[in-house]
């Protein structure tokens, strides 16, 4: 089983709507069982809260729900637990290597290192644009799943 946590700041909007969008994708090419994904958050400001309502509207309108999310915090111990620890932006990533304590293993990265336009996804938090930030993550998640299953065939 292939495991991916995703990380922004508080798991409200940019980490949710990637383990939502790939766990769509997943389920679509019948391969869900292969895969365990989640997502969490590097900051305390969120935890307990849902997943934010641009978020939830912007996979509504693809048919994905997000019924049951709430916001969690990265822990040092997923470093063991997932194999892919992927971050929004290069903040995110910062303070996932302050979680973690080191990346010996390689398994962190950005999302939109798998795409052809490296770089941060915005956060629609503060430019409250959900519909360029799902194109990026889309994008990311398709770029993710592509190199995954050229991996592991």
């Amino acid at each position: 089983m292939i495991k991916i946590l995703f990380i922004c700041h508080g798991n409200i909007c940019r980490s949710p709507m990637a383990e939502f969008v790939l766990k769509d994708m997943v389920t679509k090419q019948g391969i869900a069982d292969e895969f365990y994904i989640a997502s969490a958050a590097t900051s305390m400001e969120e935890i307990g809260n849902p997943v934010h309502h641009g978020t939830r509207s912007r996979l509504a309108q693809e048919g994905i729900s997000t019924a049951g999310k709430y916001a969690v915090r990265m822990e040092r111990s997923d470093y063991r637990k997932y194999d892919y620890i992927i971050g929004m932006d290069r903040w995110n990533y910062k303070n996932m290597l302050r979680i973690t304590g080191n990346d010996k293993e390689h398994k962190l990265s950005l999302l939109l290192d798998y795409t052809d336009h490296p770089g941060d996804v915005a956060d629609p938090w503060y430019t409250g644009d959900f519909e360029q930030t799902y194109k990026d993550v889309a994008a990311g998640c398709k770029g993710l799943l592509d190199k995954i299953l050229a991996e592991h065939g």
